[in-house]
């Protein structure tokens, strides 16, 4: 279960995360007293495939995966969300559920805000609402490209985009994750990564400890990683320069 927190002083700037950093002072303001902090454990599930999301999280810092289940048990990660946006889209795009539960995949922080406080501030149509949208056309962006690369790229390609957006949002050349846990966020056998981050080990890419990955030479890894990384992280950098102009 996640710790929820409640206090005159909050343990954290939510302004870490980037659509409240984004939002005039008059609306950041107005939302602070209903923000309510909560810690983000590693292996947390928010949420199930299919429930009714009670508040919507924007992430300070850890990463959130998004999961899609088949009936035979197998899995894959469909998009991954850090700092940059929320967690619990459903809850302003109407559809009132998601067919993916949400997982903690690098343990982190996070401000909820209730169903009925961000169904408010959404119906207001200010910076919030667009900020809200432009992350989601952003994630529809990583889940197409996501999809794509899954079907076309080779394994070794998607493991080093994979890592490559996983540092991106820790803000940080080292992830705690197991072999085990990366096999099935891509749907694949943990023996198959285990082959590929060895050779990207030896190719001095990367070095491995137990249930930890630290990049060495993220250029040399961009280059090994297919064009789908440099798609959605140059469409996201276009989306969400709304933080740029933040007031």
């Amino acid at each position: 279960m996640s710790k929820t927190i409640i206090a005159n002083v909050l343990p954290s700037d939510p302004k870490q995360n980037c659509i409240l950093a984004a939002l005039p002072a008059k609306d950041y303001e107005r939302l602070l007293p209903d923000l309510e902090f909560v810690e983000m454990p590693l292996g947390w599930t928010m949420s199930e495939s299919g429930d009714h999301e009670k508040f919507v999280h924007f992430l300070t810092s850890g990463i959130v995966s998004l999961i899609y289940s088949l009936e035979d048990g197998s899995s894959s990660e469909t998009a991954l969300v850090g700092n940059e946006g929320i967690v619990g889209i459903s809850i302003f795009m109407g559809g009132e559920s998601m067919p993916t539960s949400t997982e903690v995949q690098s343990a982190g922080n996070a401000y909820r805000l209730s169903r009925k406080v961000m169904k408010q501030e959404f119906s207001l149509g200010g910076e919030l609402q667009r900020a809200a949208l432009l992350f989601t056309q952003g994630l529809i962006v990583q889940t197409s490209q996501a999809a794509v690369c899954n079907q076309h790229h080779l394994l070794d390609q998607q493991i080093c985009r994979w890592l490559l957006m996983t540092m991106d949002r820790l803000h940080d050349n080292e992830v705690v994750i197991t072999q085990e846990t990366i096999g099935k966020l891509l749907g694949v056998r943990r023996e198959s990564v285990t082959l590929i981050l060895g050779q990207l080990q030896k190719d001095g890419l990367i070095a491995r400890a137990r249930g930890r990955i630290t990049v060495l030479n993220r250029r040399k890894l961009e280059k090994r990683a297919c064009e789908c990384y440099s798609v959605v992280k140059v469409e996201y950098e276009r989306l969400l320069s709304f933080n740029r102009k933040s007031k």
